[in-house]
């Protein structure tokens, strides 16, 4: 059910960034329009995850993913149809991204701690993989999907299947049956979130990864979504060349999280920075103007990196991390990431035209490997891994105010 449920929201959500660009351009907006509408789902998500992360862990997750869900159904309902009757502006469409994003702030930390309510311990593992190869296989066929809706019946249509797979994931979503968790003494809602943060900056393998991820997603983005296309274009011969290469680290995502699903390595921290480090490949590939065939295959390499980097990942913090803490402590997680991106965007243009393209790829990857490289000189992080035997978790740390008993139903 829950897996059935993210595969088709995932459907719907490749099918909308093309659909939005092509309903803005529809409606008389240029770059700097969708460019709005692009912000507005990203601003609330930055403002409101550690909301978001305190109601996952004090609601059911099922429920806040179930109303996540509706009220983005609602929004892009409304969106096609205002596409569709002719009447529709481009603030209709930013108000409906943003709303979307809110509820994405609340979605993400609830989806991040579902997956150990869901799932037993012994079979977490390949569940977190094979998520990832749903999620991978879509990124792949999400887009040409997206294609061929607008090109065959318009941007309105597209919108409205996002919308239709947002509902019928909330009916999937309410149906996940979970036993009683823990009865969580009620504290006030600004001691819960001052409770994950002491929570979060407790455990120092944590945070450490966190700013690692701060340091490397912003500088990824960059060198791979941004300039990339720019080194495409002037350097491989256009879109379709450049292409390749993007097909090349969807495949390695792909085939990063099928073996994933039959390798479970122990010592976790290494296999994440290493995952971490082979996003330098590529942009170090076109910084040293490498020949098409060695850059698809680093990039390759890279989307493998990524998808066993990510997955193992998730495993160890849904072990070590207490199912009422979890949202949280990914909450923070997540927001630590993302802040940093829109000041990497807009540092990019100034940074790239000072000292080249190919010279700002080179520093990006020189930032990538040493991001990679540091955090396994705490000795913290080069021991991070999985339990031999029955999963465990940290123990909570002092000072923290939750307090929860098992309860019977």
């Amino acid at each position: 059910m829950h897996f059935t449920a993210r595969v088709l929201s995932w459907t719907g959500s490749a099918v909308s960034p093309i659909a939005l660009a092509f309903a803005v351009l529809h409606i008389g907006g240029g770059a700097g329009a969708l460019g709005l509408v692009l912000a507005a789902s990203v601003a609330p998500q930055i403002l409101l995850l550690l909301v978001g992360g305190v109601v996952a862990d004090r609601l059911p997750r099922a429920r806040v993913m179930v109303w996540s869900n509706v009220v983005c159904a609602v929004a892009e309902g409304l969106a096609a149809a205002l596409l569709w009757s002719g009447a529709a502006r481009v603030w209709h469409l930013v108000l409906m991204s943003g709303i979307c994003g809110v509820a994405a702030a609340f979605f993400t930390p609830a989806a991040g701690g579902i997956v150990k309510e869901v799932v037993p311990a012994e079979a977490r593992h390949a569940a977190n993989a094979l998520l990832k190869i749903a999620q991978n296989l879509v990124k792949v066929g999400g887009p040409a999907l997206g294609g061929v809706l607008v090109a065959a019946f318009g941007s309105a249509w597209a919108i409205g299947w996002d919308a239709a797979t947002f509902a019928a994931s909330a009916l999937l979503f309410a149906r996940i049956d979970l036993k009683p968790g823990p009865v969580k003494v009620k504290t006030g809602f600004l001691a819960d979130l001052r409770d994950g943060w002491t929570d979060f900056r407790s455990r120092r393998w944590l945070w450490v990864m966190v700013v690692q991820g701060a340091l490397v997603v912003p500088v990824w983005l960059v060198g791979y979504q941004l300039l990339g296309p720019v080194y495409g274009a002037r350097f491989l011969g256009g879109a379709g060349m450049w292409g390749l290469v993007v097909s090349g680290f969807t495949g390695g995502l792909v085939a990063g999280a099928a073996v994933a699903l039959v390798w479970r390595p122990r010592l976790v921290g290494r296999v994440v920075c290493a995952g971490t480090g082979s996003l330098a490949l590529p942009l170090a590939a076109m910084a040293a103007a490498a020949p098409l065939p060695v850059l698809v295959a680093a990039t390759a390499a890279a989307g493998a990196g990524l998808a066993v980097s990510m997955t193992v990942w998730s495993g160890l913090v849904q072990e070590r991390i207490p199912a009422d803490r979890l949202s949280r402590a990914l909450s923070y997680s997540t927001l630590g990431q993302l802040v940093p991106v829109p000041f990497g965007y807009l540092l990019a243009g100034p940074v790239s035209r000072a000292v080249g393209v190919r010279a700002t790829l080179a520093g990006g990857a020189l930032v990538i490997v040493l991001a990679a490289v540091v955090p396994l000189l705490i000795r913290q992080v080069r021991a991070l891994a999985m339990a031999a035997g029955h999963p465990s978790q940290e123990p909570v740390p002092e000072g923290t105010a939750a307090v929860s008993v098992r309860a019977p139903r």
